[in-house]
C-alpha cells in the first residue's frame, strides 16, 4: 500500500506516493527524475548516492523514502545556483579531481555536507568527511586538495 510522502528537495516542496519497500535513491531518480544522483552498490557501501538528508550526508539507498516524509533533501542538481557551477564544483573541475565522474555527484554532497557544518576543516577532516565514498579513478588526492581549496578561499556556493 503506497504512502504519501512529502518533502523539500533542493528547495522545492513535493508530494509522492511510494511504496514502502522503495528507497529515496529510487523516489529521486524515478519520481522525480533527479538522476545525478548515482545508484552504485545499493548497499551503502561506495558513496555513489550521498545525499543531504536533514543537514547530514546520508546514502540515499539506504534510507526508505517513507523516512523522507517531512525532510529536507539536497542533492547535486541543487549545488549549481542559475546554470553557475558552484565554487565546489568548480574546483573539482581545476584540480582534475573527477574522470569517469561516477563518483562525482557523491563525493560532492560528502564535500557540501562538511563545508556547512566545518568551513574550515583539517585535512584529516576532509578525509574522514569522503571516506565513505569510493573513487576509482583519481586516487583521491585531488578530490581531497579541491575541498582543501575550497575551504581555504573560504567558498560556499
Amino acid at each position: 500500500m503506497k504512502k504519501t510522502v512529502r518533502l523539500k528537495v533542493n528547495g522545492e516542496d513535493y508530494t509522492v506516493a511510494v511504496e514502502p519497500d522503495k528507497t529515496l535513491l529510487w523516489l529521486l531518480r524515478e519520481e522525480l527524475d533527479l538522476t545525478g544522483t548515482k545508484e552504485g552498490c545499493g548497499a551503502g557501501e561506495c558513496g555513489a548516492c550521498t545525499v543531504i538528508f536533514n543537514g547530514k550526508a546520508v546514502n540515499s539507498c539506504l534510507v526508505l523514502a517513507v523516512e523522507a516524509d517531512g525532510a529536507e533533501v539536497f542533492t547535486i542538481e541543487g549545488e549549481a545556483k542559475d546554470g553557475q557551477l558552484s565554487d565546489l564544483q568548480k574546483a573539482f573541475i581545476e584540480h582534475n579531481a573527477l574522470q569517469c565522474g561516477f563518483c562525482t555527484p557523491g563525493m560532492i554532497m560528502a564535500a557540501r555536507a562538511l563545508l556547512n557544518e566545518n568551513p574550515q576543516p583539517t585535512e584529516e577532516e576532509i578525509k574522514e568527511a569522503i571516506e565513505g565514498n569510493l573513487c576509482r579513478c583519481t586516487g583521491y588526492l585531488p578530490i581531497i586538495e579541491a575541498i582543501k581549496d575550497v575551504a581555504a578561499k573560504g567558498a560556499k556556493a
